[in-house]
């Protein structure tokens, strides 16, 4: 046989396209040819195809090879398509049972010496060949990824040789199990470690209940970092749906590690991150930023004014619609970015303005500067804003005496149980249907939010997002409806960007 197709997926986004790799072999002199859009790393599978094969002890046929991608308009991206390019030239050349090609599906890089290397974006590629009834043979290093896509065959295999006698029927490959169920146990930061600061205590456990985003500001040193890193202390474990999402992500960016599947993300990167790095991007291959990362967990951004302002602008549609578009002059990738942002600044650039025993050294122009590289739409798009001043000595001297993280958590996920028996989603992610309909306040509440409307000026999307903290601290209080106690808590917490 002098033409053999080879089932494959490419990548694009968070989806993995079918990709039909067709070998013919024909009379001249020997060549090797590929085509159907490869980039730079697909055109270079020939020369690591050629040394797989040899060192394989098969014979590389002497014929001109001509190697098809189609669809022939896809882009073909990285070493995953070397596999299937090597099973396809085998198959033609009548050293593999081409039979046996049609019920499998194949991913994987080749070493010159034919092991299989890893790749990324396997779970997407398992899932779609779990729905198309094949299995899938995939790097052994793969294995406990692809095996996310339950209702999928995978087959392991560490190098060319293994998948050759799998498909000749020497030694077939027993599919793998897998062996992922929850996280294992980590010692997370607990919130008793914390000294004073309650009012930044309790702001973390409303925006834990809501999944709300919260700004938290003070002088250097109060505890800011300290509280945002023990936020994932007190959120609820992924649920399986959630945490296939996530590892998706994380696999398209080759950071999936199968023993944190079900544990929320967290990413925290430095305020010299560039556009493309938070938000998605590339030169060729559109990858996930740091806010798909992120995606059902949180993303901590210290100190927020430092982060380059366009940087800063591009999370303004991700915050209102929980994901993100990325488009390009010939292709356009959307990403899910459903994150919960946590971030912290300092009041000024000395960051001791309004501090009890230090003197703030800047002008008020350097205040005003400083601060107004955050723009009023993206202080509009968050919820919950916090001071943490700066503790007495005797406070610190004491021992802490606030709750645990375990305490808290028990609060919040009774919150949250609330809210996805209520409306299937966090009060954050209610959308203006769902706000009229399980957050209107009683007349007292009513009235009270109206005063403040006129006072504090607020647009609407701040109406609607007080509303929605307003909720979550009736969740918290297990309450039935928002209150007047209720509203003023939320508005409180936006007082603080007005008066901040």
């Amino acid at each position: 046989m002098s033409l053999a197709l080879v089932h494959a997926r490419a990548v694009d986004g968070m989806d993995a396209p079918p990709v039909v790799v067709e070998v013919h072999l024909a009379n001249g002199l020997p060549a090797f040819n590929l085509v159907g859009l490869p980039d730079a790393e697909v055109r270079e599978a020939r020369d690591r195809v050629r040394a797989a094969i040899a060192t394989a002890q098969f014979e590389f046929p002497q014929r001109r090879i001509t190697v098809n991608l189609a669809p022939a308009d896809l882009p073909k991206e990285g070493g995953r398509f070397d596999l299937p390019i090597a099973i396809g030239v085998l198959a033609a050349s009548g050293q593999v049972d081409a039979a046996a090609l049609e019920g499998c599906e194949f991913l994987g890089e080749l070493s010159l010496g034919g092991e299989l290397r890893p790749v990324r974006g396997v779970l997407a590629a398992a899932l779609h060949a779990g729905r198309m009834g094949r299995a899938l043979v995939v790097p052994a290093a793969n294995a406990d990824e692809a095996a996310l896509a339950r209702a999928t065959r995978v087959l392991p295999a560490n190098d060319l040789l293994a998948v050759c006698a799998h498909l000749n029927g020497h030694q077939p490959i027993e599919p793998w199990r897998g062996g992922l169920s929850g996280p294992p146990a980590e010692a997370l930061p607990d919130l008793a470690d914390v000294k004073g600061q309650q009012q930044a205590r309790r702001v973390l456990e409303v925006a834990a209940a809501g999944g709300h985003a919260l700004l938290m500001f003070g002088p250097p040193g109060t505890g800011k970092s300290m509280l945002a890193q023990r936020l994932p202390g007190l959120l609820p474990p992924l649920d399986e749906e959630e945490a296939l999402a996530c590892a998706a992500l994380q696999s398209l960016h080759g950071g999936f590690d199968p023993a944190n599947w079900r544990r929320r993300p967290v990413r925290a990167p430095h305020h010299s991150a560039s556009t493309a790095a938070l938000i998605g991007g590339g030169a060729g291959n559109i990858l996930p930023g740091e806010i798909s990362l992120a995606h059902f967990g949180t993303l901590f951004l210290d100190e927020l004014p430092e982060f380059n302002r366009r940087t800063l602008e591009a999370l303004r549609e991700p915050l209102e619609t929980g994901s993100v578009t990325i488009a390009r002059a010939n292709r356009r990738v959307s990403y899910p970015a459903a994150f919960q942002l946590v971030a912290a600044m300092n009041p000024c650039p000395c960051g001791y303005a309004g501090h009890p025993r230090r003197a703030c050294r800047c002008t008020p122009d350097q205040v005003a500067r400083y601060r107004g590289r955050l723009s009023g739409p993206l202080l509009d798009r968050l919820d919950l804003l916090v001071e943490v001043p700066a503790l007495e000595e005797d406070t610190l001297r004491a021992r802490p005496a606030g709750e645990s993280s375990a305490v808290v958590r028990e609060r919040v996920l009774a919150a949250r149980e609330r809210q996805q028996a209520r409306q299937g989603v966090v009060n954050a992610r209610l959308d203006a249907a769902g706000v009229d309909a399980h957050c209107t306040p009683d007349p007292a509440g009513a009235a009270l939010l109206s005063a403040a409307t006129e006072r504090l000026r607020l647009s609407a999307r701040a109406y609607h997002r007080v509303l929605r903290v307003a909720r979550t601290v009736a969740d918290l209080a297990g309450a039935p409806r928002v209150g007047a106690a209720h509203l003023a808590e939320a508005i409180q917490y936006r007082r603080g960007f007005d008066e901040g």
